[in-house]
């Protein structure tokens, strides 16, 4: 989710809770659903109940930090990009001999 926001370095500490939150919760939905799928697909009224109240809080979550992803520049620094192409001529150099 982090990611999808761009990174570490592009959220805020409050955008960062939301997230932690976002993960719990998504993590006792798919430990719900683990349940349902071992007993048969049953669920009790009560469980439904449950699950249906923690997926509408995560919906709120995710709304609240926004569903889209962020793009973030991964374009390489010339001394990166220039290190990378010396990197591959003489990786092609060894291969030739």
């Amino acid at each position: 989710m982090v990611s999808d926001l761009g990174g570490a370095d592009n959220c805020s500490e409050a955008e960062k809770s939301l997230v932690r939150r976002a993960s719990m919760l998504t993590l006792q939905l798919e430990l719900l659903e683990q349940k349902w799928a071992q007993n048969g697909g049953e669920a009790s009224d009560k469980s439904l109940i449950t699950y249906q109240r923690v997926a509408n809080s995560l919906r709120r979550i995710l709304e609240s930090i926004g569903l889209k992803r962020r793009s973030r520049d991964i374009t390489p620094s010339l001394d990166q990009y220039l290190r990378q192409k010396r990197k591959e001529a003489n990786g092609a150099s060894l291969d030739e001999d």
